[in-house]
């Protein structure tokens, strides 16, 4: 295990108190330290590799099978942690009318572990947590469009967390730098550009897909189970199949 590895099982033991934990409270402090942990680890292997010319921590691919129901909404998960850790995702259309079979993620090899331990979790969570959702019996709402819109609600806040923690790892770790050299934020933005650069180079022909409306109510209520989520935990083991990489 090299020392990548032991900081991800860190973050995978922070994790499992989390799930042990008595209180909502105290499962929140675990969730919030293993997402700043997960964070900090970007920044450090980023600063690590342009320090050192570390020549394998190239851009690469990965590649995740989306499977029904709700695959348009677990991609939408997928390209919510892809987007916050600095990456770039296509989308595979399934042979059904709106399926996505699989979504590809292109950046560089530390950040596509980072994405695969990320989105494996969450994606198990929300699948666990979208089948006991369903609208008001009042409403006459269907529960579909409701467990759509929770999905949705969720994806935007695990977004909204992960982008928090990346930023908050940048600021830590310049406020900190004693050394000159370039800024994380600097070294993290050249990254960007180069992942662009490497997405365009592949995909730069493709369209933008249409943006889409949802007519359920479970927004709000995916978004608080969102801000529970454990962020960053690694239940990998048993379900790496699920997870090709291209």
């Amino acid at each position: 295990m090299d020392r990548s590895d032991q900081k991800l099982e860190v973050i995978r033991k922070l994790l499992a108190k989390a799930e042990r934990a008595a209180t909502t409270n105290e499962a929140d402090a675990y969730n919030a330290k293993a997402s700043e942990l997960m964070a900090k680890h970007g920044v450090d292997a980023a600063m690590l590799a342009a320090a050192s010319g570390d020549t394998r921590d190239t851009i690469g691919s990965l590649r995740m099978k989306m499977t029904d129901p709700y695959s348009v909404e677990k991609a939408q998960l997928a390209n919510a942690v892809t987007q916050a850790m600095g990456c770039r995702l296509v989308q595979h259309p399934g042979y059904g009318r709106g399926q996505i079979s699989a979504v590809t993620v292109i950046g560089f090899e530390s950040d596509l572990r980072r994405i695969e331990v990320t989105y494996t979790s969450l994606m198990l969570q929300a699948t666990k947590s979208v089948v006991h959702q369903r609208p008001p019996e009042w409403s006459r709402e269907s529960t579909t469009a409701f467990r759509r819109t929770y999905l949705a609600g969720f994806s935007s806040e695990v977004y909204r967390r992960l982008l928090a923690a990346e930023r908050g790892a940048v600021e830590r770790h310049d406020a900190a730098a004693t050394r000159e050299g370039p800024s994380a934020a600097l070294v993290l933005a050249d990254r960007r550009s180069l992942v662009q650069a490497a997405f365009d180079e592949q995909y730069g022909d493709l369209k933008p897909g249409r943006k889409r409306t949802l007519s359920g109510s479970g927004y709000q209520a995916g978004r608080e189970a969102g801000r529970r989520a454990d962020v960053g935990q690694a239940r990998v083991t048993g379900n790496r199949r699920a997870l090709e990489r291209g």
